[in-house]
């Protein structure tokens, strides 16, 4: 299903959007019956309340949206364009009058909203249909909501139909929509070519590892985007408790991120030269599965040794960053579901991010505040170094104490990005634990709108 907002016509049913402190005043320039209705309703302009009035022929004359308070618009994101996709089966449309901002994010809160995932399950589709707002670029909105369907569609597979094969043929279909080329190295090929701990992390699988690389555009910056493909992670030989693995089919969520921030980039035709590298691996148990103690060298000729099989994201990051490092783009940004320090941290709503460079931070903070897609930057701890070098190897995957374990893992990626001018790494979550207002429980795309604002924002050049 794709996106869209419908034409203007006439007979669009208006939506008037309202602060609790705008609603009298509105009221007094309603008909009588139209005033007694929405009186009998209870209708206080609370954020994300409705109310549709009838009209002469008992019809819907038009709707009443809730703006609540800015306390409360701050608090809930998305609250408004929700409320529209949960109206009565009709087609409406946004009287002008909000704040630019405020607009742009109702228009978008209203496609999210429309989002279903019916693979498996009829999930009938929302009735309201939204005529595009004046003033609001809604090609591009249509081309960022386009982006968190795809994200949201592959975290939700089940890895039976999202494995690592699967994952290539949805980076293939994305590839063939915009004119983009892939290429993948896959198996015993990822030895051949030096890929050894791609190969590591997935060889016990019956799924064959490998490393998916996209290419699309011929001019402007270089961007680099690398997202984690962990189709599913039993934690290996350090075998994750049932009770953590019921998510683990979301461990892709970088790459379904990554594939998600493409579409949108590809789609709105931004002048980039973009390069999407995915390892795609199952972690899985057998008896070539690799071990706790094993010390593997990367790519990039590190070191690492293994004190626990379930830090395995690191290493299937490392070898394809240490890959975009040779030749450095102008822009790498790594994403990943990496660390359960990171959820306990910041929750499940933010979206935590490391790099060195201000300006980057500072632009990406800012965008994420005007997308509602809400980041925070955290520390490349240079301190922290020293726990991630074990002494019998360069480096070690899994620092013993449990301390600042975000942290030390951003620090272990970005030993493989060495060279590259800009580098930004996200730990995400990848996942909404319950429903929200145009965010239904399940995969969640995070970061992905705050980059893309940024990048048409010109942070790399």
């Amino acid at each position: 299903m794709s996106p869209r907002f419908s034409p203007a016509t006439s007979d669009a049913i208006p939506v008037t959007p309202l602060a609790p402190d705008a609603l009298a005043p509105h009221l007094d320039r309603l008909p009588d019956a139209a005033r007694a209705w929405v009186g009998a309703q209870g209708f206080a302009a609370d954020l994300g309340q409705t109310c549709a009035y009838p009209g002469p022929e008992g019809g819907i004359a038009g709707v009443l949206a809730g703006r609540g308070t800015e306390e409360a618009r701050a608090r809930k994101r998305f609250a408004l364009g929700a409320a529209i996709a949960g109206l009565p089966e009709g087609l409406y449309q946004l009287e002008q009058g909000l704040p630019q901002a405020e607009a742009e994010e109702a228009a978008l809160g209203y496609l999210l909203a429309c989002y279903r995932f019916d693979r498996y399950r009829s999930n009938p589709a929302a009735k309201a249909a939204l005529v595009g707002p004046e003033g609001v670029d809604t090609a591009l909105l249509e081309h960022m909501a386009a982006g968190e369907y795809l994200t949201r569609d592959l975290i939700n597979s089940p890895t039976s139909d999202m494995g690592p094969e699967q994952l290539e043929a949805a980076a293939r279909a994305l590839a063939k929509d915009h004119g983009a080329t892939v290429s993948v190295i896959a198996g015993d090929d990822l030895l051949d070519q030096n890929f050894p701990m791609i190969h590591a992390v997935g060889r016990a699988s019956a799924s064959a590892p490998r490393l998916i690389d996209m290419s699309w555009g011929s001019q402007g910056p270089a961007l680099v985007l690398v997202g984690k493909g962990v189709c599913f992670d039993t934690g290996g030989l350090n075998l994750k408790p049932g009770s953590s693995m019921g998510l683990m089919k979301k461990d892709m969520g970088g790459s379904a991120t990554v594939l998600g921030l493409a579409r949108m980039i590809m789609g709105a035709g931004l002048p980039l030269r973009l390069r999407v590298l995915i390892p795609a691996v199952e972690n899985s148990v057998a008896g070539n599965a690799f071990r706790p103690g094993d010390i593997l060298t990367a790519r990039n000729g590190l070191t690492v040794e293994i004190n626990n099989t379930d830090a395995e994201g690191r290493l299937v990051l490392a070898d394809a960053l240490a890959l975009a490092a040779e030749t450095p783009p102008d822009l790498m940004i790594c994403m990943a579901t990496l660390t359960g320090a990171a959820r306990v941290a910041v929750g499940p709503d933010l979206a935590p991010f490391y790099t060195d460079d201000d300006a980057l931070a500072e632009a990406l903070m800012t965008a994420g505040r005007a997308q509602s897609d809400p980041l925070w930057r955290m520390p490349f701890h240079a301190p922290y170094e020293a726990m991630i070098e074990p002494g019998i190897a360069d480096l070690d995957n899994a620092p013993k104490g449990g301390f600042a374990g975000s942290i030390t893992a951003a620090l272990f990626l970005r030993r493989f990005a060495q060279g590259t001018p800009r580098f930004a790494h996200f730990d995400i979550y990848g996942w909404q634990p319950d429903a929200a207002p145009a965010r239904p429980k399940g995969g969640a795309g995070q970061a992905a709108r705050a980059i893309f604002a940024a990048l048409r924002q010109g942070i790399v050049s």
